[in-house]
């Protein structure tokens, strides 16, 4: 793709998705005439309307505004998930419109400075969201482009026209990360996903192996340790493992207790003493020692910077988010969870914090594909609740399966109290229900009932 200077107008085919609305008010701050299209309008769709980007909701190629019709002057910004029917899609392209998907225009951003990029089968948003927060606390600032809202600022997107680095999460699905450059990469987990994509586990690896080729000259890999990765970095680039308890970067002294977590972070070089974790739970040691990592490999860690950064982290939307914890009485957790091992973690992690209490789990499967190829990890995990409330899949860009249900994964669970509904069942069957702790798990809509559910009276329980 062009570098966008001839391009003064981009239109965005998906405005509303999360990843594309951070890359919208990046390039609306840079003085871009910014427009988009998505299906329905959302907060964050209003939200952006009301930043002076104009979105429409007719897919109908009549509805693209004057400004965008013209190839000369006009970009085009898809994400995979808008089919290639979608009509105001093949207009562009028919038109002869430079039309690129959302990672190219993101590797352009990561080619002119110094991107800290961090992928992975799951823990990308939570250590990418440390890291841009570890930065934005220090004088060096950031950009970041996250897969999630993070709760200190309320948006997935910070801007500094000052600063060199860019915190990016590298996403796999699709492809997407090869687009980037990245000055510093991370890979916190190999374990295979996507598989309607990839197929096999080996071009899964395949994939990062690649990912890791694309380091710029003289930057640096950090790697957990343990990975099926065959990495293929350049002569000049560094590489360092990382893990909570061994490695070249990892945590000591980690101290449990009244509802905190305290560690030092161990480099190469220096120990940063008694770092508190803002969200404390256990896989957010692990997560911080990758972002602390990541910012000291950038040249820019400083330990008191990083001991108030940490400790000030609130930590993304829907990772781990506490709707509701009265003291001695009820908790409602909700976690983006949608692979088998986040959704383990996630649940031990409940366990760790709620050691007696019995736990509830609400788990809305999220694709038919992954729910066919990982059914039965999905319910070794869930098998360690006392509850489970199994939703029907949510589809998200995928068409049915024959014969993949949420049946397939409920027929595995071992757990006895355990039942399947539908979505919109859900609010009813918790009212009925004696619960005590609820974990909210998936990625697809089963979050849109949480207003309702923490307004259930504890007398209804």
């Amino acid at each position: 793709m062009t570098d966008g200077k001839d391009k003064r107008n981009i239109f965005f085919v998906g405005a509303g998705g999360i990843g594309m609305a951070a890359l919208e008010r990046y390039f609306k701050a840079r003085g871009y005439n910014i427009g988009g299209y998505d299906r329905t309008p959302t907060d964050l769709t209003r939200a952006l309307e009301s930043e002076g980007i104009a979105i429409t909701y007719d897919e109908a190629a009549e509805a693209i505004p004057e400004a965008f019709r013209n190839p000369a002057d006009t970009l085009v910004v898809y994400t995979p998930a808008v089919p290639d029917t979608h009509p105001g899609l093949a207009w562009f392209r028919a038109g002869g419109f430079e039309v690129v998907k959302r990672a190219a225009v993101l590797g352009l951003v990561t080619r002119h400075g110094r991107a800290l990029c961090f992928s992975g089968t799951h823990g990308k948003t939570t250590t990418s969201s440390m890291a841009a927060h570890l930065l934005h606390q220090s004088p060096a600032g950031c950009n970041a482009f996250l897969g999630g809202v993070l709760r200190n600022y309320n948006t997935n997107f910070l801007l500094d026209d000052k600063s060199p680095y860019s915190v990016v999460e590298a996403d796999e699905y699709d492809r997407s990360f090869h687009h980037l450059r990245p000055y510093v990469a991370v890979v916190t987990a190999t374990d295979p996903d996507h598989l309607d994509i990839y197929g096999t586990e080996e071009a899964y690896l395949e994939s990062f192996a690649h990912f890791t080729e694309l380091i710029q000259p003289g930057g640096t890999l950090i790697k957990h340790t343990g990975l099926k990765l065959k990495e293929r970095p350049g002569k000049d680039v560094k590489v360092y493992t990382y893990s909570r308890d061994e490695g070249d970067f990892h945590a000591a002294n980690i101290r449990r207790g009244d509802g905190s977590i305290t560690f030092d972070f161990v480099a190469p070089d220096m120990t940063v003493t008694d770092i508190e974790l803002g969200v404390p739970v256990e896989i957010n040691i692990t997560n911080a020692v990758a972002a602390l990592a990541a910012v000291w490999a950038a040249g820019e860690l400083d330990p008191d910077t990083a001991r108030r950064a940490m400790a000030s982290f609130a930590g993304p939307k829907r990772r781990f988010e506490f709707w509701m914890k009265e003291p001695g009485g009820r908790a409602v957790i909700d976690d983006y969870a949608h692979h088998p091992d986040e959704l383990r973690n996630s649940i031990a992690s409940v366990r760790a914090l709620f050691p007696d209490r019995r736990l509830t789990v609400a788990f809305q499967p999220h694709l038919y594909s992954r729910t066919r190829d990982f059914a039965p990890e999905f319910a070794s995990a869930l098998s360690a609740a006392d509850e489970v409330i199994l939703l029907d899949i949510y589809p998200a860009r995928e068409e049915p399966i024959p014969g993949v249900t949420s049946r397939i994964i409920l027929d595995r669970i071992t757990c006895p109290d355990k039942k399947l509904i539908n979505k919109d069942e859900l609010c009813d069957t918790l009212r009925k229900e004696n619960f005590d702790v609820l974990l909210i798990v998936g990625a697809g809509d089963i979050c849109n009932y949480l207003p309702e559910i923490i307004s259930i009276p504890a007398e209804n329980k």
